[in-house]
């Protein structure tokens, strides 16, 4: 099966650019990615604060099938409703340092939007080291849940 989910990663770059079209409105699209209650269901993580404005911050944790536990964090430097965010993103004790997202919402059609991640790495060989993860496999996964989950609220 194809992945809908599409990665793009340059060599020599330390960047990513992850692009998604949704059968969602923009408005539930953007939703999904700011409601506390959406996002636990679909990332499969608790949200343990979210602040959505400029100079807010989120905090996430998730616990595996053998009870350890992760957690993400990060500063929102921008928030434009239904069209931007701006953020970083930590995993916490990993060896992968902070990444910065650039987060765009686009409304295709009344019914259909589009995402782009624009993801800056500190280096090439750290994104290149996620990139050997299945993170792939993972956002694409991720997404599919947000589909599904967020096609049930219209």
């Amino acid at each position: 099966m194809e992945r809908k989910t599409k990665i793009k990663a340059e060599d020599g770059k330390q960047e990513l650019e992850i692009t998604r079209e949704f059968d969602l409105p923009l408005e539930l699209l953007f939703k999904a990615y700011v409601d506390p209650e959406i996002i636990e269901q679909w990332m499969g993580t608790k949200v343990l604060k979210i602040e959505n404005k400029k100079h807010g911050c989120y905090q996430f944790e998730t616990t595996d099938p053998r009870g350890n536990k992760y957690g993400f964090n990060g500063t929102i430097h921008e928030f434009i409703p239904n069209r931007k965010i701006t953020r970083t993103f930590e995993m916490e004790n990993s060896p992968f340092a902070v990444q910065l997202e650039f987060l765009e919402f686009e409304k295709l059609t009344e019914d259909t939007s589009r995402l782009k991640i624009h993801t800056v790495f500190k280096s090439v060989e750290l994104r290149d080291q996620m990139l050997q993860l299945p993170f792939a496999q993972g956002i694409n996964m991720a997404h599919n849940r947000l589909q599904s989950i967020v096609n049930k609220l219209r």
